[in-house]
């Protein structure tokens, strides 16, 4: 007996994964892309046009249709709005990173799906990633013993567009980049950030800009690993947009080093003018691709859930809290700042 076919539709397309989310789902079987709707006319006009996927003018036509769930890949303050939109239409919604761009925002969206019966899931694509789960399969048999410290980078080119509007992104590199990694962390140990100290740089590598473009942290989780993670968009133009996720992890047994995502071929054009890595590994899109359908037809429980990209971004945010009083702060304790 054939599986049913999940219909699944697009809100928002502004970040850049939606094109690999909507090709990977389209090579899948049993999974339909019914429609995509954008704020953008021009943008829509593109994205549907370069992927074959019919546009919808507005977005209650793509609800319309009744799809069996929605991917939210808008910029980041409109992911609230969106979210909202398609609660009561569909029963499962998978939300680009960060789930938004304040705590307010996301904690109403979680509250929002739970009230509805929706189950949201946060696009983490990162744990999907064959040399992440390897890592995790490691740690979870305790083959490092006690876990001493954990030393993590994040980098890329700064992407521009809407990436550098504080009113859509709700900042720059840091809260770019530190949910990606804070998520992996917490899933390998199922510890929270306890303390984070930050620096921001705000046009420190891009005079001008007028966002924060490096950060670094330092923070303690719950399990007692110290931890430090550089956030930057300090790669060159010339560089990939994304793709420098990088792990230490420093124990009693021994260290593991971990390039995220490295199985690619690094091929560099003058006529392009960037640096491409062309992929012949895993696609760590398609793996959350695969996963989100899984959700979407079983009906079980996201494996990464609305809560887990609140922690995420709570720490994200209590990066720039430390970096504007100048001392280390615990997330738990400035959430009521951080609310608004």
């Amino acid at each position: 007996m054939s599986e049913r076919k999940v219909r699944i539709g697009f809100l928002g397309v502004a970040h850049m994964h939606s094109v690999s989310y909507a090709s990977n789902l389209r090579k899948m079987a049993g999974v339909e892309v019914v429609g995509m709707w954008d704020r953008s006319p021009t943008l829509a006009a593109e994205w549907s046009k370069r992927l074959g996927v019919r546009r919808y003018e507005r977005a209650e036509q793509l609800l319309d249709v009744e799809p069996d769930a929605v991917i939210v890949c808008s910029e980041n303050a409109l992911h609230r709005p969106m979210v909202e939109l398609a609660v009561d239409r569909v029963h499962a919604i998978l939300c680009e990173k960060p789930i938004a761009a304040t705590l307010a925002d996301a904690q109403a969206m979680i509250d929002r799906c739970a009230a509805a019966g929706a189950r949201l899931q946060i696009a983490f694509p990162v744990r999907f990633a064959p040399s992440i789960q390897e890592l995790k399969r490691r740690l979870d048999a305790d083959e490092l013993g006690q876990v001493f410290a954990v030393n993590c980078t994040n980098h890329g080119s700064m992407p521009g567009g809407w990436f550098i509007d504080p009113e859509l992104a709700g900042g720059g590199a840091v809260i770019d980049h530190t949910v990606h990694v804070i998520d992996l962390l917490r899933w390998f140990w199922n510890a929270e950030v306890t303390e984070v100290y930050a620096e921001v740089g705000d046009s420190l590598l891009h005079p001008g800009l007028g966002i924060d473009d490096a950060g670094l942290l330092s923070f303690t989780l719950s399990n007692g690993v110290y931890g430090s993670l550089d956030t930057s968009w300090s790669r060159p133009p010339s560089y990939p947009v994304w793709g420098d996720v990088k792990i230490e992890v420093v124990g009693e047994r021994g260290v593991i080093y971990l390039d995220a995502l490295h199985q690619y071929v690094t091929v560099a054009s003058n006529a392009t003018g960037k640096t491409q890595w062309v992929s012949y590994g895993s696609d760590i899109d398609r793996g959350l691709m695969v996963d989100f359908v899984d959700m979407v037809r079983s009906e079980r429980t996201p494996s990464i859930t609305g809560e887990d990209g609140l922690a995420a971004l709570a720490v994200a945010l209590a990066a720039y809290e430390s970096a504007r009083r100048g001392e280390p702060v615990t997330p738990e304790n400035v959430l009521p700042t951080l609310y608004r």
